[in-house]
């Protein structure tokens, strides 16, 4: 025992250990090869080889189509978005054009499973008005101190810190659940917006915390708390609540909502639930893909002098493809879904609201040049790459413009969709604890070759 002491502090209490080393050592003997996927047919990342997603579960909360029967045959069709059986594209087009509140209306609908009447939607908003508060001091103690600059980094520790707030935190109670959700999806807006506030702090700029308005939406709340003069037009408004709402649900195998399954068929509780689905939305390719696809263009409008020509478009798309431009991926950000082919339903969707924010921000000009990155990128990738099936623009393609035109911070794109998925995420954990039984636990074989322990003096 001594003499390892004197081993420890002679080699590595005086010298900064080499992470390095120990790195490479654990990648050398964790490479395997990759074709033992085939040879096993491992549905690796829960996929068929065609990209189809592995049934792992049933729900009722929303449906993804991306195919129909004609002739008895499967073939690709545009892709459609359903919520509790409701066409995500009808639930827009029959919003008041006078109203700022869609969300609320979806949320309602993703949770109780049913359109709400007038009077059921007044009550709802009331609650979320009711618990649009965070506790006293949580705002000085915990989100202004130690300002984090990944705001969802921001939002899961706060998250996590609720749990210490609730006298009731671990009780998994239908109707605990249910208020433990309405809280979270109310305060949801001042964790995400009041962090980035603080990290701004931090960096020398000045402070200024809004509290949120009872009778405005959860999208009016946004623009009015991030805003040091509060105002917003109401096309901002409209435009912004289309967005939570295209983004508050995309069925149980999206990889946050999967984990929140997964999570909370473990038996946890509320907070810890949600924020496995923050750490899980922040991945790059996941909730953060915005972000790349508003680096992507900024680069475009750097090294393309004219917006408009198609064939400058396209030959610097070809660049991007080639590995020779942005972040060298190959890596046309924005284009192409994991589910769907001929098109995304919300992009199809969002792109009439994009356009009609253009106007009004007199930014056409770079409209034009979404559109034509829209139409080119999928010519140019169906030339150059082998495709299981179609490629199409989805809506992370139009989310960072329309957050840019807004003129949000780009460190809260990813806040933003998960200001919006919390609803997907809580009507998913109901419907775990409701129906499931078993703690969801898919197996992994194992291809190592069992080795005889040989003994430390004769290693």
């Amino acid at each position: 025992m001594a003499d390892g002491i004197r081993f420890i502090e002679k080699n590595f209490l005086h010298t900064l250990p080499d992470i390095k080393k120990f790195a490479d050592k654990c990648v050398s003997n964790t490479n395997f090869d990759p074709e033992l996927y085939y040879k096993y047919d491992v549905k690796r990342g829960l996929r068929d080889l065609d990209g189809k997603g592995v049934l792992t579960g049933l729900t009722e909360i929303s449906e993804i189509r991306q195919n129909k029967l004609v002739d008895g045959k499967v073939v690709p069709c545009d892709g459609k978005l359903f919520y509790r059986g409701y066409n995500v594209e009808d639930i827009i087009a029959g919003f008041p054009q006078d109203s700022n509140f869609g969300f609320e209306e979806v949320t309602y609908l993703l949770l109780f499973g049913q359109l709400p009447t007038q009077d059921e939607l007044d009550e709802f908003k009331g609650i979320l008005a009711t618990y649009r508060a965070l506790p006293d001091t949580f705002v000085r103690d915990v989100i202004m101190k130690a300002p984090n600059s990944d705001m969802m980094n921001s939002l899961a520790k706060s998250v996590l810190t609720l749990h210490s707030y609730d006298n009731m935190a671990n009780d998994i109670s239908i109707e605990n659940v249910m208020r433990q959700s309405l809280q979270l999806i109310a305060e949801f807006p001042m964790l995400a917006v009041y962090a980035y506030h603080a990290y701004n702090y931090a960096n020398k700029h000045s402070l200024f915390v809004h509290n949120p308005n009872p009778m405005k939406s959860t999208a009016e709340n946004i623009l009015m708390m991030l805003r040091p003069d509060r105002k917003y037009t109401e096309l901002e408004a409209k435009v912004l609540d289309i967005a939570l709402v295209l983004h508050a649900e995309h069925g149980g195998g999206n990889n946050s909502t999967f984990t929140t399954r997964v999570v909370t068929s473990s038996g946890t509780d509320t907070y810890s639930a949600i924020a496995a689905a923050l750490c899980s939305l922040k991945g790059p390719k996941h909730g953060g893909a915005n972000v790349k696809v508003c680096g992507m263009f900024d680069e475009i409008k750097e090294n393309v002098k004219d917006w408009a020509d198609e064939d400058e478009v396209t030959a610097y798309l070809e660049k991007i493809l080639h590995k020779e431009a942005f972040d060298k991926s190959g890596l046309i950000y924005g284009m192409g879904h994991a589910v769907y082919s001929i098109s995304d339903p919300r992009a199809r969707v969002f792109s009439g609201f994009v356009k009609k924010l253009a106007e009004e921000k007199h930014m056409m000009n770079e409209y034009t040049l979404y559109e034509n990155v829209r139409k080119l990128a999928p010519v140019v990738i169906g030339k150059e790459r082998k495709i299981y099936k179609g490629v199409s623009a989805n809506v992370d393609f139009y989310s960072g413009f329309v957050y840019s035109m807004l003129g949000l911070p780009i460190e809260l794109y990813t806040p933003l969709f998960a200001i919006a998925r919390i609803s997907g995420w809580s009507a998913h954990r109901m419907e775990e604890l409701i129906n499931a039984g078993k703690i969801i636990r898919p197996a992994y074989m194992s291809i190592a070759e069992e080795r005889k322990y040989i003994p430390m003096d004769k290693r």
